[in-house]
């Protein structure tokens, strides 16, 4: 009872200073009390959560630049399991959906290790968000802001929509290639792999470009090509994403390889379904939420402390084939590593007069990194739907906690989305040199070939 009434007057305080600026005052206690992105520095009273100490930000000896990533905690123990005959003992620690698929699949667990506050970022994330915590704004529908070019926009932030940009622009390196697959599996277990190819160029935060070289408003360039199956291979997909979503909207374009044409993509966004991905996520899925904002009304629940998927050398590694991580009903449970984090809880629901597949969306987004971790996604008729799991690593020779398996649950078909799953590839983060012109609608030509 007196964390429900905590949480609540943590609600009210934060929708009553919703439209109130960061003071210098404020904004001095990043790098002190909290961390130079926004986070509490301090560990929690039972000492379950550790203090920060600067992230793991220098590689281990055992790594090789673009491959994989080796578990730095590979020492660590596993303190406890929770399971479904365990569960109501941890419930103020879990989700309501981690609760739901507790109860639905008997071999589903959670293991717990302790706690490794691994997120760490550049120095350069660190300066930029500092002067970002008094001048970046919202812009006046809250669908974008204005103000930066790199770093968190609002590392100490007043409302939902400010914390939901946290994510969005959360730094994710500089320009890389990448390679993964995506799985649609069914109830009993069976699946289809589709390979994808990616390049990035994270234009908003790039640490290789002064700020006044990084295009305004411009977040990133993203291009994916699918490798397999055949009657997929050589289709592109481009993406231009802006910060200010009211005055640019995304462009999109793809390339069909039995047509040879590349054409405007003016659906990708929102709820329409994600590539190959057999409805089981939409386009705003992807990376937990991405995209605009303005279908939701977004309100900040509060913090709290929870058992998330984190530092996921193992299930993400090359130790595992992707038969070892894809089963039926779930993602192999033996692998996962879960630890407990403080967490934002962050709630959006759908706005009257407009339309989504979700009808509310609670994100549960990692203090240390603002990336979600977890999310509760509810159909039309208020039931809880699907729930989402994001398993992260730290590249530690950038710096940043990366996005790995993200795993996306529909508990009304038994069904789930593996994303990102990169145990057989070799190609994990390989830095290259891209430009603006590695990204327009005729170099898709040059890339989609058949």
């Amino acid at each position: 009872m007196k964390k429900k009434i905590l949480a609540a007057a943590v609600a009210a305080l934060f929708a009553a200073s919703a439209q109130a600026a960061v003071t210098a005052d404020e904004a001095a206690t990043l790098g002190n009390t909290l961390t130079p992105i926004g986070a509490e520095k301090a560990a929690n009273k039972a000492g379950t959560i550790p203090a920060w100490t600067g992230g793991l930000t220098t590689p281990i000896a055992s790594f090789k630049t673009g491959g994989h990533y080796p578990d730095p905690y590979a020492d660590d123990k596993v303190q406890f399991t929770i399971d479904a005959s365990n569960m109501e003992k941890y419930k103020d620690q879990l989700s309501p959906g981690q609760m739901a698929l507790l109860k639905r699949y008997s071999d589903w667990k959670m293991n717990v290790y302790p706690t490794r506050r691994s997120a760490g970022y550049p120095q350069g994330i660190y300066d930029e968000t500092l002067a970002n915590a008094t001048k970046v704004k919202l812009v006046e529908s809250g669908n974008g802001f204005t103000g930066t070019s790199g770093g968190t926009p609002f590392p100490i932030p007043k409302s939902g929509l400010e914390l939901i940009w946290n994510h969005i622009t959360s730094y994710k390196g500089d320009t890389y290639r990448t390679s993964w697959s995506q799985a649609p599996v069914t109830a009993g277990g069976d699946y289809n792999l589709v390979n994808f190819d990616y390049e990035y160029d994270f234009v908003y935060s790039n640490q290789k470009k002064k700020p006044e070289q990084r295009e305004p408003n411009l977040l990133f360039y993203f291009l994916q090509l699918i490798k397999q199956p055949p009657r997929l291979a050589g289709s592109v997909l481009l993406v231009h994403e802006f910060a200010d979503q009211v005055t640019q909207p995304r462009k999109a374009w793809t390339y069909n390889p039995g047509q040879r044409r590349v054409r405007l993509a003016p659906s990708v966004s929102y709820d329409n379904p994600g590539t190959a991905a057999d409805g089981l996520r939409t386009n705003d899925d992807f990376f937990m939420f991405n995209g605009a904002t303005d279908r939701y009304d977004w309100k900040i629940v509060g913090k709290k402390e929870m058992f998330v998927p984190y530092n996921s050398y193992v299930i993400n590694g090359p130790t595992l084939k992707v038969k070892d991580v894809l089963k039926a009903g779930h993602v192999n449970a033996d692998p996962a590593r879960y630890e407990l984090h403080r967490v934002w809880e962050l709630e959006a629901n759908l706005k009257s007069g407009t339309s989504h597949l979700y009808k509310k969306r609670v994100f549960y987004i990692d203090e240390d990194s603002w990336i979600i971790l977890a999310q509760d996604k509810y159909d039309n008729r208020d039931q809880l739907w699907r729930v989402d799991e994001l398993h992260t690593t730290q590249y530690y020779d950038v710096p940043f906690l990366a996005a790995g398996l993200e795993v996306k649950h529909d508990l009304q078909s038994g069904r789930y989305l593996a994303l990102s799953i990169r145990n057989e590839e070799t190609k994990v983060y390989d830095r290259v040199p891209l430009t603006p012109a590695d990204f327009t609608p005729d170099a898709l030509r040059s890339k989609g070939t058949r």
